[in-house]
């Protein structure tokens, strides 16, 4: 893995009704999206032009966020600039995409998908280093038994997020 060159990524914001999410892009998609309460924000890129390019994505990713705030799935998803992960969080990001709006699956179940299915605390880890939280959503993703587990930006969210999909925990 390489170290992601930040100063290229270009920073912008979508306003909701629970606060201002960050979204960064790079040259290749959306690489980057941190909740409103995410003190860890990547500060915005040098570059004062937004390309039509990148315009089209935040579009698509400012509706997406609304559409899963609202409890729909969204129609539509910008590219993914997975990048900045291991090719073992890649895969697990990956197999995270494939999980239906309003559905769970278990750390176990994605590490089967995956083809490893001894990793199940590494599929943990990969969801707590996920960078493009909600569209690739490692909220769905619980731990035995349906039991909430862990999520990088507090429980309160992924409890949230899950709700507003309709899915009913134990």
């Amino acid at each position: 893995m390489t170290t992601p060159d930040r100063s290229s990524w270009l920073c912008l914001g979508i306003a909701t009704e629970v606060g201002e999410f960050l979204a960064s892009y790079s040259e290749r998609g959306l690489v980057e999206l941190r909740f409103p309460s995410d003190r860890r924000s990547s500060s915005p890129g040098a570059s004062t032009a937004i390309s039509s390019q990148i315009q089209h994505w935040h579009r698509a990713t400012c509706a997406a966020v609304k559409q899963i705030l609202a409890g729909r799935p969204p129609t539509s998803l910008p590219p993914f600039d997975l990048s900045v992960g291991t090719k073992f969080q890649q895969r697990v990001w990956h197999a995270m995409t494939k999980i239906q709006f309003g559905k769970t699956r278990s750390y176990g179940e994605i590490a089967r998908a995956i083809g490893n299915p001894k990793a199940v605390r590494a599929v943990g880890g990969a969801c707590g280093a996920n960078p493009i939280p909600v569209l690739v959503p490692c909220h769905r993703v619980l731990a035995a038994n349906q039991k909430i587990g862990g999520f990088s930006s507090g429980l309160e969210w992924k409890r949230e997020l899950l709700m507003r999909e309709g899915v009913n925990l134990l």
